[in-house]
């Protein structure tokens, strides 16, 4: 049964279908592959007798020739998504026992597709981080290791318990929220694909909010075409969501044909950062030969406002944050630490509720919107979130999609940035520019550090031209032929078979 849980998405639905296994069989290998990895601390709330109970309604539902489009397929979901009876509590002291009276719309579309719920995956508090270190249940291991060295290292963040829960085979794919990389950025540290749609394509409705404006639900997998089949049954227009678009939702794998010949892939100078490692530098000159190779033509863009994405979006997101974190004050729900007064009660539960990272950008988004300070940072920062959606836009007028690295390094040890905030959100600087400019984009790993940890490429597509991301990043999939895995639980990669190596 263990074999069950190395399976991708298709693999496990045409398997199902064929009758080879059962959903309960299905389930039952990733509840035991998740009992075997609790030491990577990817799940906070296990939730084995509703995937049981699931399962067998798949296959009950499989028995009557009705399956849906993820019949029976065991997913992990972050605990940013509202789940009815569920405990949901983004990782925060302050949300301490709430069991949500309702169900989030894009956990609904997935249960509605007869998807199975294995559980609630860790991540940074309310989202916040690139390290899955601020989490109030502890931080969480990354599979993978340095070869000859086995300290733990940083999953990435926010969502990087469902990250390692992909990596590690507990399920075979899982949710997550990408507010400026919190996908992609852990995909590319955990050797998994991560998408983030264009915003608006998934409903944020019952997704507890970090930055409203930059907040956007995505899949994790361990390919792409099983990426473009959770993402098909996660989007669609919800009129409980006055930002969701109202769109049809495309057939995301019909449009990856394998070929991409005549396609104009654009180079973006400014990516090329000051002490980026050679072997990211190298990666990303083979994904642009790869792509030649396949029939697209390189173009070298510019991106002019990109260096000013990291600060920008650091007054938006806090900005924001701190004005969707202010209804936890300990009256309605979660945690409550009484005091004399109506203020001091607010002041003991946010004290005691909120941790170190949330309430530093709680007191950022606080000050850039006081008196004084709100058109010399808020007001400046929206005009050049504006200048940098520009930028793509014209960009976009010479290619069909951008290539790019994911991040500016492989995964780093548990605690190494932890005491620099800055050095941690320097994380962000190539996935940051298309939350801003509310653009879809894709990490798939496609190469392995000297020392064996896992490397991301980048694709950026036309807003609302996920069909193209698609189509690249199958070339991309197919040409990188990345088949590296990480080890068990404290131990080092199984396999160094990845091209290149």
């Amino acid at each position: 049964m263990s074999d069950l849980a190395r399976l991708t998405m298709f693999e496990a639905r045409s398997g199902l279908r064929a009758k080879k296994f059962s959903a309960r069989e299905l389930a039952q290998a990733h509840l035991a592959a998740m009992a075997a990895a609790r030491s990577l601390n990817a799940f906070i709330t296990e939730t084995p007798d509703r995937a049981l109970a699931q399962a067998d309604a798949s296959d009950a539902r499989l028995a009557r020739g009705d399956g849906g489009m993820l019949e029976g397929l065991p997913l992990a979901i972050k605990d940013l998504f509202c789940t009815k009876d569920v405990l949901t509590t983004a990782c925060s002291h302050i949300l301490d026992g709430f069991r949500p009276p309702y169900e989030s719309t894009v956990t609904a579309k997935l249960w509605q597709a007869g998807a199975v719920m294995l559980g609630k995956t860790n991540l940074d508090e309310f989202a916040m981080g690139s390290s899955n270190a601020t989490s109030c249940r502890g931080p969480v291991e990354n599979p993978w290791r340095r070869r000859g060295d086995n300290r733990p290292l940083v999953p990435g963040g926010s969502s990087g318990g469902s990250a390692a829960a992909v990596a590690a085979r507990m399920a075979l794919g899982a949710i997550g929220t990408d507010t400026g990389g919190s996908i992609r950025q852990p995909a590319s540290f955990c050797g998994v694909v991560g998408v983030k749609p264009t915003y608006g394509r998934c409903s944020r409705w019952g997704v507890v909010a970090f930055a409203s404006s930059l907040d956007q639900a995505g899949p994790m997998t361990r390919s792409v075409s099983d990426a473009a089949l959770l993402l098909a049954a996660m989007a669609g227009h919800d009129p409980k969501d006055s930002t969701s678009a109202p769109l049809a939702v495309p057939d995301f794998n019909a449009a990856m044909t394998g070929d991409i010949h005549g396609l104009k892939i654009g180079v973006p100078t400014e990516y090329r950062v000051d002490g980026m490692p050679m072997a990211i530098e190298a990666l990303w000159r083979d994904g642009i030969a790869w792509l030649k190779e396949a029939g697209a033509t390189p173009v070298e863009i510019s991106l002019p406002m990109t260096k000013y994405a990291l600060p920008t979006y650091y007054i938006i997101a806090p900005a924001e944050a701190s004005s969707n974190l202010a209804r936890y004050d300990g009256v309605r729900f979660g945690l409550r630490v009484p005091g004399d007064s109506l203020d001091a009660m607010y002041e003991k539960t946010r004290a005691a509720g909120f941790g170190a990272e949330v309430k530093r950008r709680v007191l950022i988004g606080t000050y850039v919107l006081s008196a004084g300070y709100y058109d010399a940072y808020y007001v400046r920062a929206q005009k050049i979130r504006t200048l940098i959606a520009r930028d793509f836009a014209q960009a976009f007028e010479q290619c069909d999609a951008i290539l790019t690295p994911t991040t500016p390094s492989p995964a780093f040890a548990i605690g190494e940035r932890q005491d620099d905030p800055v050095t941690m959100y320097l994380n962000d600087v190539f996935t940051v520019p298309a939350n801003l400019a509310g653009l879809p984009a894709i990490s798939l790993p496609a190469g392995l550090t000297e020392d064996g940890l896992p490397l991301g490429l980048q694709i950026i597509g036309r807003a609302f031209d996920e069909q193209t991301m698609f189509r690249v990043a199958g070339v991309l999939e197919s040409a990188a032929a990345f088949v590296a895995e990480p080890g068990q639980p404290g131990g080092v990669e199984r396999t160094m078979a990845a091209r290149g190596t």
